[in-house]
């Protein structure tokens, strides 16, 4: 068990500095973008619900718009949690389910024609995500693929790269529809895009490239996940919301972020990066988290190998110069 890694001094923060430094900030960029207010996609979940928060602040609940943009396969709970955030804050919404534009695009039938390539049963009724292995026991990471049946059948099968990548790139239509509509708005209201990753997703490349890594502001790409849901406290956020594991809401299946590409929890590893970063050795990152010097190696080697593997994500365009 981990020792008290809300606590550890590498991740404190003073809340109320921390909501001034960045509702300035947040108004000074829409400023010097010349925009007049925020568009913030709330997905139900603490990220987006701070930022809309922070919105907020920064400009009034009236120079804010939330979009709801649910899909056939999202939870029900994450529109229900989306709803708490946006009648909390008193910011006017829009809802567009995004459905309709992902089966034009073949999101849906090219993932299950991918899926149905190691899974050949895999049909009407059939539920799907995909889980993450190898990394924290020295291998290389790789996914497998695990479907569930109507009639209570359950399949798991290790995918090659081939099928992973079909089923990834197919799946990732959702994150750049939802921009799609998000700039849609912000080019109406003459507005900006708020993007919401936090470090831990930024640091390690979990978003979508032109999907929810696009964005004007990212305010809270500089805080740790624990650092985010410690303001989300702070700040009096619906307490479902605070309480909730995250979760990608991408995959049919219930998948929090762990399975899909972390492998650890995100207090951990939210520990083991502030501690990789402040140039701590392993061994003290395994006193820290009550493990052996071994798996802190593995988990440092491992944070290190998704910085290399998503480092295209964060590059910008590159211009030929003629």
């Amino acid at each position: 068990m981990a020792k008290d890694l809300t606590g550890t001094s590498l991740l404190a923060i003073d809340y109320d500095r921390a909501i001034e430094d960045i509702s300035r900030q947040f108004k000074e960029a829409v400023v010097g973008f010349r925009r007049r207010g925020a568009v913030v996609a709330v997905s139900g979940g603490v990220d987006s619900a701070v930022c809309c928060a922070l919105a907020v602040r920064a400009l009034g609940a009236q120079r804010v718009i939330a979009l709801l943009l649910p899909e056939r396969e999202s939870s029900g709970d994450s529109e229900r949690l989306a709803m708490q955030v946006v009648e909390m804050l008193g910011v006017p919404y829009e809802r567009k389910d995004i459905s309709g534009a992902l089966e034009a695009l073949g999101c849906y039938e090219r993932r299950d024609a991918a899926i149905r390539s190691v899974v050949p049963e895999y049909g009407q009724g059939w539920r799907n995500k995909l889980v993450i292995a190898g990394g924290l026991s020295g291998q290389f990471n790789h996914f497998y693929l695990i479907a569930a049946g109507p009639s209570g059948q359950r399949v798991e099968k290790r995918l090659g790269l081939k099928e992973y990548l079909e089923i990834v790139a197919a799946t990732n239509f959702k994150q750049r529809t939802r921009k799609n509509v998000e700039y849609f708005h912000a080019d109406r209201l003459n507005y900006v895009v708020v993007g919401t990753p936090n470090k831990l997703e930024y640091d390690q490349g979990f978003f979508v490239k032109n999907g929810d890594g696009a964005a004007d502001i990212k305010p809270i790409a500089h805080l740790y996940k624990t650092q985010v849901y410690g303001l989300a406290r702070h700040m009096g956020l619906p307490h479902e919301i605070i309480e909730s594991a995250p979760t990608s809401d991408t995959y049919s299946l219930p998948q929090e972020q762990e399975d899909f590409y972390f492998a650890l929890p995100y207090a951990e590893l939210d520990v083991a990066l502030a501690y990789l970063d402040a140039g701590r050795t392993a061994a003290e990152l395994a006193a820290a988290l009550g493990t052996d010097e071994l798996s802190a190696k593995r988990i440092y080697a491992d944070i290190a190998a998704k910085r290399r593997t998503t480092r295209y994500l964060h590059e910008a365009p590159v211009l030929i110069k003629g």
